[in-house]
């Protein structure tokens, strides 16, 4: 099948054509005649499949008569939830890409910067509206969205809205909305709540499944190094150094631990920057720029963060931290090997990571290499060392109470009695506040 094959505008064939699209992807190839068919759709397709443009392409295709001229009035017939910033913005240039021979206009609002110049950009128009689910709200409690000429409804990426807790405001959003709708679910998981939520809200919808989330890409090559967890961070300053590792992305498990490994790496003069919910929104994607680019050499990301990340050509991905839901490395390692590419991905575990990773290898079906040569492996510790780690756990104790403890007041005897019932009482009060 060719993209010719699925009667889409020729305007959207020539951008195809342009970006060397011929073929669409298994997800592109079963969503678009759907919805093109306009019945509601539950898609279940991991990152890197091909599904933004899976709803993008026939959504322009739908509009684009309607829309006509650039001088008719413009109001929002798609909305699109998505769970990050960054993956709003990628979605926005899919739209802006494809719909780059029509007249449709398309933007996005999200928390965290100020609303003026969204609000700004509402008034005077659009088409196809790319939010978050908190500032929709916002927003809309505000009465600057319009949604009664609204066509489309897209859920992108369900099952990390699930994860961030949104999905209770994505059911709140849904019932803001007109009921003669399309809607379209995508989801890399199905996970009970999303099931739910389709049954719940979506008529009749006709369900797509391609790629197994247990499956990993044929073109990735995957190892795992057992490494003690404090020697992490000097096994993956070894890799990058001795193994000439570049235009890496790094998944650790908390914001604290990515910003942690980003300060180590740049003390070693290794180019490294950190992603993560904590970053401003300017400099979230002033790193992306500067990683894709091939500015920044290591990229250290959360997977909330992650999410949002598209990039075609990336060589390498790093698990620093073991996922304690084995689908997430399935999802992680699939941003490397896609179009075709070869990719590699290397995993750090540690031995309380060890559960996580047989459940890994249980869903992937795989055996995967353990690294031999490994300078940091599990080792015991002498008993000296387990006294000496103990001694570490309780001296900031010993030396809290040091500081904490002051020489006491002199006092007359005459003054005990009267102090005693005071500090009785006060004791009672602190129990009760504490």
């Amino acid at each position: 099948m060719t993209f010719q094959d699925l009667n889409l505008h020729r305007n959207i064939l020539q951008v195809l054509a342009e970006e060397n699209y011929t073929e669409p992807t298994p997800i592109q190839q079963q969503a678009i005649p759907i919805i093109l068919e306009e019945d509601d759709l539950v898609g279940c397709a991991q990152t890197g499949t091909g599904k933004t443009a899976a709803f993008a392409i026939p959504i322009l295709n739908y509009l684009h008569p309607i829309v006509g001229s650039k001088n008719k009035r413009k109001v929002i017939r798609t909305l699109v939830l998505a769970p990050t910033r960054e993956l709003a913005h990628q979605i926005l240039d899919s739209f802006d890409t494809y719909g780059k021979y029509m007249n449709t206009k398309a933007m996005v609002i999200y928390g965290g910067v100020n609303q003026v110049p969204q609000v700004q950009l509402l008034k005077e128009g659009v088409d196809i509206l790319i939010a978050t689910p908190g500032r929709f709200l916002d927003l809309h409690k505000q009465r600057f969205l319009d949604m009664n000429h609204l066509h489309h409804l897209v859920i992108d990426e369900a099952d990390q809205m699930l994860d961030m807790g949104f999905i209770n405001d994505v059911k709140k959003i849904i019932k803001l909305l007109p009921e003669n709708r399309q809607t379209l679910l995508f989801s890399a998981t199905m996970p009970v709540a999303i099931r739910e939520l389709a049954d719940q809200f979506l008529k009749k919808p006709k369900f797509v499944s391609v790629t197994p989330v247990s499956s990993t890409a044929e073109k990735v090559n995957q190892k795992v190094y057992m490494v003690q967890k404090e020697d992490k961070r000097k096994l993956l300053i070894h890799l990058l150094q001795e193994e000439k590792i570049e235009n890496v992305l790094v998944f650790v498990r908390t914001k604290h631990s990515a910003d942690n490994v980003v300060k180590a790496l740049k003390k070693h003069e290794i180019s490294a920057e950190a992603i993560h919910g904590d970053k401003s929104q300017s400099a979230r994607l002033r790193v992306l720029d500067g990683f894709k680019n091939k500015e920044i050499s290591v990229l250290v990301a959360t997977d909330i963060a992650a999410r949002g990340i598209d990039i075609d050509l990336l060589p390498y991905v790093i698990n620093f931290d073991i996922p304690n839901i084995p689908e997430t490395y399935v999802h992680r390692i699939g941003r490397t090997g896609r179009a075709g590419n070869s990719g590699l991905a290397i995993s750090f575990c540690g031995k309380d990571e060890l559960t996580y990773w047989k459940d890994i290898e249980k869903l992937t079906r795989q055996q995967i290499k353990v690294v031999k040569d490994n300078p940091f492996p599990f080792r015991e510790y002498t008993e000296e060392e387990k006294t000496a780690k103990q001694n570490d756990r309780r001296n900031p104790k010993k030396e809290a109470s040091k500081h904490t403890n002051k020489p006491k007041a002199k006092t007359n005897k005459s003054d005990n009695n009267s102090n005693s019932r005071k500090s009785e009482g006060a004791k009672k009060n602190k129990k009760r506040w504490y």
